[in-house]
């Protein structure tokens, strides 16, 4: 029953817990109305592109947080990886032959940039993040690998919940860590973990995040009415971790995070560049860009 759900939600499920997804900024790209924060922040260093971006993931049912403001469904989450993990190599085929076929009806799409679609058609950016927890994926460390010998930047984003995995992994393209609270109080209030010592781990991961060889970023998602009254609460974190950028972004009210929020905790792009500024005096990090679209504004070392 999920499977169908996703499915009309527009997800291709991919060997046995793996899947793909067309982000709305891929599609946007094609039509030449736009890209995304992240080619706009990290494209010129990194090459990334939206229209040759593929969102994927490795563990599409398993994730140690049920948090509040996921798009999941997360009643169908687990917290124990289960069955044979599928090759990396495999993983990444099937992906790109999702994406494809997910792409196939802007072919004759007559306003679509036609260069833009042959070249999509290989993607060059794998963004391991559309859903569950990426670190479950016993072989992660080969998928990465299997990214960079394809020539494909990556990017994976974790809860930090498997500290000692992110120690083992080859650095991707960057590193991300989600950060949805300044303490433990909030952080299991927002989160809901299904393990005891998440905090824990997650101050863990923040301090492979400072020692890590690639480079790393901390993601803090705004919610508003919830997680944004204190901005120099979350200092310390990110002076923990020392990572090369913060990226602060706003709850979207999307999916199925509409049975648990309100329309009025997705902040504007207003409040989440006022709680960055704060953030910004707090840290020393300075604001190097932002994207009113996506709500995202981003702080550089």
């Amino acid at each position: 029953m999920e499977s169908e759900r996703l499915q009309k939600a527009g997800y291709r499920i991919i060997g046995r817990h793996s899947a793909v997804k067309v982000c709305h900024w891929t599609k946007k790209s094609l039509l030449d109305r736009g890209v995304c924060y992240k080619e706009e922040f990290y494209g010129r260093e990194l090459g990334i592109k939206s229209h040759l971006c593929l969102q994927m993931t490795p563990a599409l049912w398993f994730c140690d947080h049920k948090c509040v403001h996921c798009w999941r469904d997360t009643r169908v989450t687990s917290s124990v990886w289960e069955g044979e993990p599928d090759d990396p190599s495999l993983i990444l085929d099937l992906a790109i032959r999702a994406q494809r076929e997910l792409l196939s009806g802007f072919g004759g799409n007559p306003v679509v940039n036609r260069k833009k679609f042959e070249e999509a058609k290989n993607p060059k950016h794998c963004a391991i993040s559309l859903a569950g927890e990426p670190t479950f994926y016993p072989k992660i460390a080969e998928l990465i690998e299997e990214c960079a010998k394809r020539g494909m930047t990556s990017f994976l984003v974790s809860n930090g919940m498997h500290p000692k995995v992110l120690e083992k992994i080859p650095s991707p393209s960057q590193l991300y860590i989600s950060v949805l609270a300044p303490n433990e109080e909030l952080y299991r209030r927002l989160c809901s973990p299904l393990i005891q010592d998440g905090w824990n781990r997650l101050l863990q991961s923040l301090d492979v995040l400072r020692s890590f060889k690639g480079r790393t970023a901390i993601r803090i998602t705004l919610i508003r009415g919830m997680n944004m009254d204190d901005p120099a609460a979350y200092a310390p974190l990110v002076i923990r971790a020392e990572p090369d950028f913060v990226e602060v972004k706003g709850y979207m009210w999307v999916g199925y995070s509409r049975s648990r929020l309100k329309l009025e905790n997705m902040p504007s792009h207003a409040d989440v560049t006022s709680f960055a500024n704060e953030l910004s005096s707090a840290t020393g990090y300075q604001i190097s860009g932002e994207q009113p679209a996506s709500r995202v504004v981003l702080l550089k070392r």
